[in-house]
Parts: C-alpha cells; sequence; structure tokens
C-alpha cells in the first residue's frame, strides 16, 4: 500500500445533499438540506449538563510548574465557574458590563469565561502578546481594546501582566488575579472568588439565559485594520458548536480527548475548547507552538496522549512530520488512535499532504483523512469544512444551518452568508452594518471562491482570493494578491514562511518574501529562482507572473498592526510600512539581493 492507494481510516461522515439554487443573473445559493438540530441553549447549559452525566471525568488539563499535569474534573470545573459567575454577579455583573480576559491559555482562563458566561457578562479574551509584547508600543492594541469594550472587570491572570494592566485599565474596573500585590490596591484575588459560594438560583439563571443577548466580543483578526469586536450571542455560539457536531465532531471525537495550543483569543482556539466542555471531551491544553524551539513542547505531549483528532497549521504540521520521520515510537503512538487531521490558517502544501500519508500508511496501512475549515469571526468560527471525500485542498462546502451566496465576480464568485451562527454585527460600530450585509442580509465575508467542478458542485470550493488584497497593475490588469500569494507560498515550500505581493501602479507583479526560519538566502536562492521561473512557465499571464522578487528581513510588526493574533500578515498596513523596500525591488536594474524575472 502507498499514500495514494492505501484506503482512508473509518471515518462516519453525513452525506452530502445540498439544495441548490441558481437564479437568472447567475447567482448561486447553497444549503444543505439537513436541518441544524441545537440540543443546548448556551455554553453554561451545555456545560452544566455534561458536568451532571461526566462529573468524575477529566474536563480540562495543563501543566503545572513540576511539569506534571494538573487535571480539573468537570464536577470541579463546573463548581469553579460558579462561584466566578456568583462573584461576578454580586458585583454587578450583567449585559453592560463586560469582563477582558488578559491571559494565556489555563484552567483559570477557561473557568474565568464560564462563570462570565453564566453571569451574562460579555467576555472579551485578548492575546496575552498584547499585554506581554506591547510596552515598546505603549500597549496601543491593549489601549484600542480597552476604549472599545470598556470593560467593568479585568481577569489577568498573573504578574505579568500587571505592567499593561496599569496603563491601560479603565477607572474603577475591578481587576482579578492569582498575583494580587502585583496589581494596584484593590486588585481581587482569584483564590478568594474561588471561595465564593453560588446561590441557589444559579441553576435557574443559566437555564433563563437570554440566547440572544450578547455573550463574547471577538476580536477580528486585525489583517484590514485594528481589531473590531464582533458581537457573538450564545444562539451563535451553540448554532456553530453543534453544526460543527453534526459534521466534523462525531468522527473527530470531540467527546473524546483533545489536545491543542491554539489561542483562546482566537475564535478557533475557542471553539475547539468549547466545544469539549459541551460534548464531554477531556481538553489538555498544549503549551507548544509551531515555532522553533516551542514545538518540543508539543512532541512532548504528543508522546503521552493518543489522539483521534489533531489540529495545526501548516508550519506545524512540517516541523510535525520531521519529528515523526525520526521518531519510530511517536509516530506509532501519533497514529495509534488518529482517525482526522485538521489544517488551518493556509493551504497544505502537496508534499507535506505526501509525507504525512506516507507516515500513517507506515504505521496503520491505512491514510489518515485531512480536511480543514473554513469562516470568520463574523461567523462565530468555522462554518464550512470538507466533510466528503476529497484528495482536492479548498474549503469544502456549508455545514448544516449555512446558506452560501455566491455572487459571480468575473470567473469567480464572491462569497456571502447567512445563518444562526452568523453576527448582527460590530460593538460601537453600527455604521458598518450596511457595507457587510447585503439586501438580503447576507453577510459579505470579503472573500472569492471557485466551484473545483461547476457540474459537480458537492466536490466543494476552492479560495480563490480575498477581494482587499486585490489591486490593479499601470495596465490595468487586476491581481488577486491572496490567491496569489498562497499559490507562490506553496510553489516555494519550504523556503518562503509569508509575503507580501507588490505591484499596484506598477508594470508587473513583485514579491517581498520573508524566508522561514531554516532557510538561508545564499543557499537557497538558486533553488528559490528556479521555482519562480518554472512558475512563471506555468503562470505567463501578467496578473500571476513573478517579474521582481526580495528578501524582507525585518519581521512583521505586531504592535504596527502589521500581524495579526493567528499570525495573519495585513498586507495593505505591511507594504506601507515597507515603502522603501518596494521602491528597491522595482529599482532599474535589478540591486544586489533582488531577482529580477524581466
Amino acid at each position: 500500500m502507498t499514500a495514494t492507494t492505501a484506503p482512508y481510516r473509518p471515518v462516519e461522515f453525513p452525506p452530502v445533499d445540498l439544495e441548490i439554487e441558481r437564479r437568472q443573473d447567475g447567482v448561486i445559493v447553497m444549503t444543505p438540506r439537513a436541518p441544524l438540530t441545537v440540543a443546548v441553549s448556551s455554553v453554561p447549559k451545555g456545560l452544566a449538563l455534561t458536568a451532571a452525566k461526566l462529573p468524575d471525568k477529566t474536563a480540562i488539563a495543563e501543566r503545572g510548574a513540576d511539569g506534571a499535569w494538573v487535571r480539573k474534573s468537570y464536577a470541579d470545573l463546573k463548581k469553579d465557574a460558579d462561584a466566578v459567575a456568583q462573584w461576578l454577579i454580586d458585583h454587578g455583573a450583567d449585559a453592560n458590563a463586560p469582563v477582558l480576559i488578559v491571559s494565556g491559555n489555563s484552567i483559570a482562563h477557561a473557568t474565568a469565561r464560564y462563570g462570565a458566561m453564566a453571569a451574562g457578562a460579555p467576555i472579551t479574551p485578548v492575546s496575552a502578546n498584547y499585554a506581554l509584547l506591547g510596552e515598546k508600543g505603549g500597549y496601543e492594541r491593549l489601549r484600542h481594546v480597552v476604549n472599545l469594550i470598556r470593560p467593568r472587570f479585568i481577569f489577568a491572570e498573573t504578574k505579568d501582566y500587571a505592567a499593561a494592566v496599569a496603563a491601560t485599565a479603565p477607572e474603577g474596573a475591578i481587576v482579578v488575579t492569582r498575583d494580587p500585590d502585583a496589581f494596584a490596591q484593590g486588585a481581587v484575588a482569584y483564590a478568594d472568588v474561588l471561595k465564593t459560594e453560588a446561590g441557589p438560583d444559579m441553576p435557574m439563571r443559566i437555564e433563563t439565559l437570554d440566547p440572544d443577548a450578547p455573550a463574547a466580543y471577538m476580536l477580528t483578526s486585525g489583517s484590514t485594520g485594528k481589531p473590531k469586536a464582533v458581537i457573538q450571542t450564545q444562539r451563535m455560539i451553540t448554532a456553530n458548536l453543534f453544526q460543527g457536531w453534526a459534521t466534523l465532531g462525531k468522527a473527530a471525537g470531540w467527546d473524546d480527548v483533545l489536545l491543542e495550543w491554539l489561542p483562546w483569543s482566537h475564535v478557533s482556539g475557542a471553539f475547539s475548547s468549547m466545544a469539549a466542555a459541551m460534548f464531554g471531551g477531556s481538553f489538555y491544553i498544549d503549551g507548544g507552538k509551531p515555532a522553533p524551539g516551542l514545538f518540543d513542547e508539543t512532541i512532548r505531549n504528543l508522546r503521552e496522549i493518543p489522539l483521534r483528532y489533531f489540529t495545526n497549521v501548516p508550519f506545524g504540521y512540517a516541523m510535525l512530520a520531521d519529528a515523526l520521520e525520526s521518531d519510530a515510537a511517536l509516530q506509532e503512538t501519533f497514529f495509534s488512535k488518529l482517525r482526522l487531521m485538521l489544517y488551518g490558517g493556509a493551504g497544505l502544501p502537496q508534499p507535506l499532504y505526501d509525507r504525512l500519508q506516507t507516515l500513517a500508511v507506515q504505521s496503520t496501512g491505512c491514510r489518515v483523512f485531512l480536511t480543514t475549515g473554513y469562516g470568520a469571526t463574523e461567523t462565530t468560527s468555522g462554518c464550512m469544512s470538507i466533510y466528503f471525500d476529497t484528495r482536492e485542498v479548498g474549503i469544502g462546502l456549508p455545514m448544516p444551518g449555512l446558506s452560501v451566496k455566491m455572487v459571480p465576480l468575473e470567473e469567480r464568485y464572491e462569497l456571502r452568508m447567512k445563518g444562526p451562527m452568523v453576527t448582527k454585527g460590530y460593538l460601537r460600530r453600527e455604521d458598518l452594518e450596511t457595507e457587510i450585509f447585503d439586501e438580503e442580509g447576507f453577510y459579505r465575508i470579503g472573500d472569492t471562491a471557485t466551484f473545483h467542478d461547476p457540474a459537480a458542485p458537492e466536490r466543494g470550493l476552492a479560495f480563490a482570493g480575498r477581494l482587499a488584497e486585490e489591486f490593479k497593475l499601470a495596465n490595468g490588469t487586476w491581481v488577486a494578491g491572496g490567491a496569489l500569494r498562497a499559490q507562490l507560498i506553496k510553489a516555494l515550500s519550504p523556503h518562503v514562511s509569508d509575503a507580501l505581493i507588490c505591484g499596484e501602479n506598477r508594470d508587473g507583479v513583485g514579491v517581498l518574501a520573508w524566508l522561514a526560519p531554516q532557510t538561508d538566502w545564499t543557499d537557497a536562492q538558486d533553488d528559490i529562482a528556479a521555482r519562480i521561473a518554472a512558475f512563471n512557465a506555468d503562470n505567463p499571464g501578467a496578473s500571476v507572473r513573478i517579474r521582481r522578487f526580495g528578501v524582507l528581513t525585518e519581521a512583521p510588526n505586531p504592535e504596527a498592526h502589521e500581524l495579526s493574533d493567528k499570525g495573519t500578515v495585513n498586507q495593505a498596513l505591511a507594504k506601507r510600512r515597507r515603502a522603501e523596500d518596494i521602491e528597491r525591488l522595482y529599482q532599474d536594474p535589478a540591486p544586489q539581493g533582488v531577482l529580477s524575472f524581466d
């Protein structure tokens, strides 16, 4: 058996059954015929039901200071969350008193989230990096969020966040922390909050939570500017969780064991951790990250915890493949239960896909199904996915409850979405409502797509570019920057980690790239040049042919909003900050270090 002929390990997906409306103007609307069944009205109610059913099961776990796993049972997590809820209620928490969470992923962070939700107070988790890396920039990103959210409560887990909170906290905000002595007088000890006895009316409070009141203000990635606060309700969150459960969750084992590193300040990470609580899984917090020197912790965890489901970004999968190829014991443990791997953030290069499948076949005699999700903060999280047999990389099909409207745009379609998981708007940005929704109430997600096969829509959609990243060359030719960037990174893998696609009002497309950590420009230059030449031979059109290629040495600056929390580069801002680099890229003749394909 090989990576192309071996059978897949059995994975049970629902049948693809779409209602497809084709309009005279070329608009297509796709809706799954299977109804969306949402069995629980709120996340706190889901946690309560799971705690009643599985009180002694591990709900969540994290590594302690000694490296051993610290586990919290469902009964204990529920008790602590109720204590947080009661304390917040006693101190005036309600729908108009948001809770800002400044922390990495942790048991305490999860407890604060579930407690605030039970109290009816909207939560806003922010990236820990906003506080830990923001001093040089005057905590600009954190200050922006605080001014937008106007929190009544701030959960800042440890003393590491004290300086950031002191610099940005609004007057009168109550700070809860494990290290109250490190904060201003009046900070409340988290340990004292957990001593609060929940009142007898807590079950009824949870039972009667308003599903349409704000439950969270989740920050957009900032890939097109400063983050906006998306209003998410319990109805949105539970709809998204149950549509995922219907298509991927049962196969993935959300009721089994999960191990993830994705930050809970981003919707993908928040989704997975809440999915475990809703469906009875044990969520292990992975302290590793897909970065050199940090991925060792993920490997350590994977040696101990076999999984049915694993998720990461392509760069993380590349590091995982390296580790699996050199460690037979790790390979055996990793594939022992595995049924499904999910990737996000970018397309998975075919050579990497083949490496992973070769390893799976070596270990089990079967391939493992690889899937991806697609969505936005405004759709709660991923609302489209690949839940059907395919070898084609794409964004999949709508999951139950979602209608996708496809508006013709030359050879592509602009995507628009409607369903109970789609937001009604942004906090304090009512002015944007007419921009983000069309005349039928479909949310304009800002991306384009194409069918893999127009005659067979059930084969799914392929991403075709982000509208905000498109621009015109001097001759009037449109360049789909997002799609071209994805194609080029795939063609130059593993040398390039990300790139800026340039050329607005220029004679041709130019690229400024960030090299992958393991790549040395001197050693890789000839191979990169050969790959670009081959790419140009296959893509001779002016909108895709690369004329110039240069390398950036300064990493994207998060404090300047160049880099979002999930690691995506704000193309417009980055190009404005690097105007001199772009000018150098287009100098004639090409300067040293710039590859020319004129």
